[in-house]
């Protein structure tokens, strides 16, 4: 069960019963966030990078990053999910900050883990163009200014990073590797974030209607 608007409603009302979890494999600014806030319109209890106030009684997990959690279930429990059995959807679940490096959706051995304790879950990637990608990081906070470079990144090692010519290779070597583990796969969607029939293809993906498909944190400084 979970919470939407105040009302407690059963998973089984908004997607099908073997459809439990919802995993997004995509980097920071890949639209992340837009579909965060898509599945919570859809009346999903989603985990977007932390955990909030109100989105859990766990007054254990609140402020906790959504990877740290993953890892926390997964070496703990084998199960990457355990620590949040209440959320439907992980939307955002690299960190990169406070001395963290996590980047779940580069883990094949904890995405098979998923896979394993959840066989109904459904694996998206959210795509956007490598240069567009890259050109997004650098503009936002510091992310690719500092705190890529300064960090041990699966794919990019620390000192790395620093150019858009080294971000853009390591993105498409994240596309690469989604593509590769996830081939044939019928719980793997990938989808381009400009495409116009991306909410289409998300929904049908899923098995339900999106009720809202938009913008969410949105990147507002321009290039220079």
């Amino acid at each position: 069960m979970f919470w939407f608007r105040g009302a407690c409603l059963r998973l089984e009302t908004v997607m099908p019963e073997a459809t439990r979890k919802i995993i997004n494999l995509g980097l920071p600014k890949s639209g992340t966030t837009t579909l965060g806030e898509a599945l919570k319109q859809a009346g999903f209890n989603v985990a977007d990078w932390r955990i909030r106030s109100g989105q859990t009684e766990n007054r254990e997990i609140i402020r906790t990053f959504v990877g740290k959690l993953m890892y926390d279930g997964y070496f703990a429990h084998g199960d990457p999910l355990a620590l949040m059995p209440e959320f439907d959807a992980f939307t955002e679940i690299s960190i990169v900050r406070k001395g963290f490096c996590l980047w779940p959706q580069t883990d094949w051995g904890l995405l098979h883990a998923i896979r394993r304790h959840y066989p109904g879950a459904r694996f998206i990637l959210t795509y956007r163009e490598p240069q567009a990608l890259s050109d997004s990081m650098e503009r936002w906070s510091d992310l690719g200014r500092l705190r890529l470079p300064a960090s041990p990144v699966p794919g990019m090692p620390q000192g790395f990073g620093t150019t858009p010519e080294e971000r853009i290779r390591w993105i498409e070597g994240h596309y690469a590797f989604c593509r590769q583990v996830f081939a044939g796969a019928d719980d793997f969607l990938e989808y381009d974030i400009t495409d116009p029939q991306a909410p289409q293809k998300v929904g049908g993906f899923l098995g339900f209607d999106l009720p809202w498909w938009g913008v969410a944190n949105e990147n507002t400084k321009r290039p220079e």
